[in-house]
């Protein structure tokens, strides 16, 4: 690790004041400024010398400048074109030399590695670098999961993500079957792997000062698809992780549901459905969707789901077995 001169709360407020920023509620800007809490968030994150992290909403650099520290190259993408421009220079003031990238970008937009590929260097270099592997950020609150199920559907070469998130909405991700908070966003980001929480952030290392805790979730992807000899998938376990060289990397994901087979956007669609009347039971909750109650209640029982149940109460293996069920009554 090589020792960074981390920004102060003092050199928060002279950043801001030099580029006449008052921080925006509607780009959900909250800056951190406590140095142990960056250095905190950087060691959860558990990043190899020389890792290509993707961090999204850098904003004044805070982050950035711990996970360089780390010894992590950087890209960067900020919405903000100010930040963005100010960003490189703040950089190089206080790690100088670092391995930083910046896409002024709106990172919902941003769906390909070749996106990525636009961010320029601090000198302005053209040098290409591999697909990055983990997604390290604070994100803006009001888009934290669209934009996590972005970053997991567009970016397979990122086998972990660490994010700071409002505590409900990290709550919601990391959710299991039957708890209150358990939703549509718990079942989207489990299709894709494994969510838990990894830690509790004061609103104190912010300005301003927000007015929602924050927390920190951790989603490692599952485990790509097993192969026979001719490299055909015999049974996915998630949609899988491609490594720099874009081969398969399994080294450290975990094993997942088989989805082998199984339409992701069918599946979401069956999991909005499920959840857009959560008291009632599955058989009422489905029944437009499927064509009349006897149709719906015919669909789960092929799944092997009482109809009686709520949507609240299933795990992603049976989310998957009911999507299953519900491709077989549509193939000719």
């Amino acid at each position: 690790m090589n020792e960074v001169n981390l920004l102060t709360p003092t050199n928060v407020r002279e950043i801001c004041s030099a580029l006449r920023i008052q921080p925006t509620k509607t780009l959900g800007q909250n800056f951190v400024h406590d140095a142990g809490t960056v250095r905190k968030i950087v060691a959860t994150a558990n990043i190899s010398e020389g890792e290509h992290v993707l961090e999204i909403g850098p904003g004044l650099g805070s982050l950035t400048l711990g996970l360089l520290e780390g010894g992590a190259r950087v890209t960067a993408v900020e919405i903000d074109p100010v930040l963005a421009t100010a960003l490189p220079a703040t950089v190089q003031g206080h790690a100088p030399g670092a391995p930083l990238r910046v896409l002024q970008a709106d990172a919902l937009k941003v769906n390909t590695v070749d996106r990525l590929n636009e961010a320029k260097f601090a000198d302005d270099s053209t040098k290409q670098w591999e697909a990055p592997t983990k997604l390290v950020a604070n994100l803006p609150y009001n888009i934290a999961v669209p934009l996590v199920l972005g970053v997991l559907e567009n970016f397979p070469s990122i086998t972990e993500l660490l994010v700071m998130v409002q505590t409900e909405v990290a709550q919601r991700m990391s959710a299991k079957p039957g708890a209150k908070i358990y939703g549509v966003p718990s079942v989207k980001v489990a299709w894709y792997g494994d969510a838990r929480l990894a830690g509790a952030i004061s609103r104190h290392v912010f300005w301003p000062v927000p007015n929602v805790d924050s927390s920190l979730v951790r989603i490692t992807r599952y485990a790509s698809s097993t192969s026979d000899s001719d490299g055909r998938a015999l049974a996915n376990s998630g949609p899988g992780a491609q490594g720099a060289d874009g081969q398969a990397s399994d080294t450290t994901l975990i094993q997942g549901p088989d989805t082998a087979g199984v339409s992701r956007q069918l599946l979401f669609e069956v999991v909005d459905v499920a959840f857009a009347q959560r008291r009632k039971t599955l058989r009422a909750a489905l029944k437009k969707w499927a064509g009349g109650a006897e149709q719906a209640e015919a669909l789960l029982l092929q799944a092997g789901i009482d109809p009686s149940r709520r949507g609240e109460t299933l795990s992603i293996e049976e989310f998957i077995d009911l999507t299953r069920a519900a491709e077989s009554q549509v193939k000719p």
